[in-house]
């Protein structure tokens, strides 16, 4: 199974207010394990980047103007995440801003239905605890003291942790592996002895069957179960 963990850099919130992306980093598992494979590109977004949005993740408008367009690296990207689902912090952001620059381009948009939000999953896993990327990396040990600044491609990599995290964990004791024991072909045939015992008799005697309508008889009068237990030819049993 094929999953692209996906993480984007903005120039701020709102794409409807003209901000642009201006890094994607994406991360391929395979049956929930990172391939190494990875898609990572820094984007000119074709107009200045606001002071507050640099302080988050560190990219100037001097360090990008010469990065490649979004629609010049569009069918590169959509060639790598293919028709993967798509692991995503806080997906609604993302996700807006690809299909954004996707229709700027020309292109068609990525349905919302195939993102997969890291962030809904810690809720519901852990309800009322924080929720961020950095939050739920101390809740599981996993190291980001390098995570000095935010970064696509970066923050990519710890999600797919994270999301492995949010999944179970790694449990490799669950592998089914090959078996190095010896193989038994064959299984003997175990006889136990046991002593002939004939079947009990199950049916009352006629004393026993005496005795008991004598102790129906004291407690109940006319009881249906008597033409049943009369004697039969006896005149009760007719």
């Amino acid at each position: 199974m094929r999953e692209i963990v996906l993480d984007t850099e903005t120039t701020g919130f709102e794409p409807s207010e003209g901000h642009r992306l201006v890094e994607i980093g994406c991360v391929e598992l395979l049956n929930h394990v990172a391939t190494g494979n990875t898609f990572h590109k820094y984007v000119n977004p074709e107009r200045e980047v606001p002071e507050e949005a640099a302080r988050v993740h560190g990219l100037t408008w001097d360090m990008l103007k010469d990065k490649p367009l979004f629609a010049d690296i569009a069918a590169e990207f959509l060639d790598f995440i293919g028709d993967s689902p798509l692991i995503i912090h806080n997906a609604a952001f993302d996700m807006k801003f690809i299909n954004a620059e996707l229709a700027w381009a020309g292109l068609s948009t990525v349905p919302f239905e195939r993102a997969i939000d890291t962030v809904q999953m810690a809720r519901r896993k852990f309800p009322g605890a924080p929720a961020s990327l950095d939050a739920l990396c101390r809740r599981f040990g996993i190291d980001n003291s390098h995570r000095e600044k935010h970064g696509a491609l970066l923050d990519s990599e710890l999600l797919a942790e994270v999301y492995l995290e949010l999944r179970g964990g790694r449990q490799p004791g669950l592998v089914l592996t090959a078996a190095t024991g010896p193989v038994v072909t064959k299984v003997e045939r175990i006889v136990v002895d046991r002593p002939f015992r004939a079947p009990r008799p199950h049916h009352p005697t006629a004393e026993e069957l005496e005795r008991h309508r004598a102790f129906l008889g004291k407690k109940v009068k006319g009881a249906l179960w008597d033409s049943f237990l009369a004697p039969k030819g006896s005149e009760q049993s007719q």
